[in-house]
Parts: structure tokens; sequence; C-alpha cells
């Protein structure tokens, strides 16, 4: 992305800006990075948690970019099954934004599983359309994908549920481990202009579920998801 014009700015590659140390590792401070500014809401109670955060994107060490808004929900299911309920929202607050991100690099946002759970090491991925693996999932539409595989011994996955937002997203898949949703079309491996003042947002949903796919009724939970029923 980049603002007024400016230079490109990449919050991914801001790791590799920093000192880096003899274990080939890096250490701040990191030129282009996501800083939190505040909790504006912490919130636990029984089996549920919610986190409201502000946070600035921020180029060559402080100076901002965008300004994100972003909710955490947490549901505890029970017999170790999960869902965060995710939703941000970024602002172009200190200038126009112009986004320049490829058809190939990104996920909005996207998890990479522990190798020994993914394809590579034997994981199926799978979408509500009944699509199986990066070739048959990758830059196609979906509304879930789920990744699950049996590990020592214990069969369990994560889903990926896109919140319907009136339109179509494409996935970024891999087999070795990283998948998520990408932004509208219109919005997505094309440049395009956030004025000043705009914003752009997403909602997903992350279920961790005991079983493969069909075990851990993937399908109907999401159903449950968009429903905004519970999980259970």
């Amino acid at each position: 992305m980049r603002l007024n014009g400016g230079r490109e700015v990449s919050v991914y590659n801001g790791l590799y800006t920093g000192k880096k140390m003899d274990d080939g590792s890096y250490e701040p401070p990191f030129r282009d990075h996501v800083r939190h500014v505040k909790f504006t809401r912490l919130d636990a109670k029984d089996d549920r948690a919610e986190i409201n955060a502000e946070l600035i994107w921020e180029m060559d060490e402080s100076v901002p970019v965008l300004k994100e808004a972003r909710r955490l929900r947490v549901e505890a299911l029970g017999a170790g099954e999960y869902l965060l309920d995710l939703d941000f929202a970024l602002t172009a607050a200190f200038g126009d934004i112009e986004f320049v991100s490829d058809e190939v690099h990104y996920a909005w946002p996207f998890l990479r599983l522990e190798p020994r759970w993914s394809g590579d090491g034997g994981g199926t991925l799978i979408s509500d359309l009944g699509a199986v693996g990066e070739e048959a999932t990758n830059l196609k539409r979906a509304l879930w994908l789920d990744y699950s595989n049996t590990v020592e011994g214990e069969t369990a996955g994560i889903a990926l549920f896109q919140w319907p937002d009136g339109q179509d997203h494409r996935w970024l898949t891999r087999k070795y481990g990283c998948f998520g949703p990408r932004r509208p079309d219109d919005r997505s491996g094309k440049p395009f202009l956030l004025r000043k003042g705009e914003s752009i947002s997403q909602r997903v949903g992350v279920l961790v579920h005991v079983g493969d796919t069909k075990g851990g009724r993937v399908a109907d939970r999401y159903r449950l998801y968009i429903e905004e029923k519970p999980l259970r």
C-alpha cells in the first residue's frame, strides 16, 4: 500500500527491516508495523470473552498510515473446541491509500498451520462446495474452508468462515498449510484507492474442532455462525 503516493509499505515484509541477529532472526525496531494503541473493551464471563482494540499501521517506525478497529470474540464450545469471531475495519485516517497487493501473496486474514497438520503432512483441505486440495480451492470462491488431519492419534481441524457480506470472496490456499479469504473481487489482486476517511472491513470466524470436517459439524456450524446462534 502507498500513503498519498509515497513509497510502497508492506507490514508483512516489515519483519525483515529490523536488526538481524546471530541466529538469523530479527529484532525491533521494525520499519513498518502495526502498533497497539489501546483496549476499548476487555470483558470475560463464563465461557466467553470479548476484546476490542484500536491499532495504528505505521511506516518508518512512527508515520501513521491506517487506523484499525479490531474486535475479537472467543467462545469455548467444550471438549477442546473454540470459536474466534474476528472483525476489523481499516480507515484511511491520514490520507489517501492506494492498495497494490497482487493476486498471489495475500489473504485477509490467513492462517498457517504447523506442518504436521497441513496437506504436506497428510491433512485434508476442503471447501463448502466439496472441492479438495490446493489446486481445486486456490483462487476459487467459497463460503468456508476446513483443514483437518490426524496427528499422534488425534483427529482435529480448523475452519475459516467468511461472513456473508453480499460479495463473493476467492481464497488463498496452500498445501503447506496456509489459507484464508481474500477481499471481494473488485478490490482483490488489482490496485484500488481508499480515499481519506473511507474504510474497508472484514469479518471471519475461526472454528477449532474435534474430528474431521464431518465429525466437527463444520457445515452446520457455519450456518449457525451466520445466524449468530450457539455453535455447541
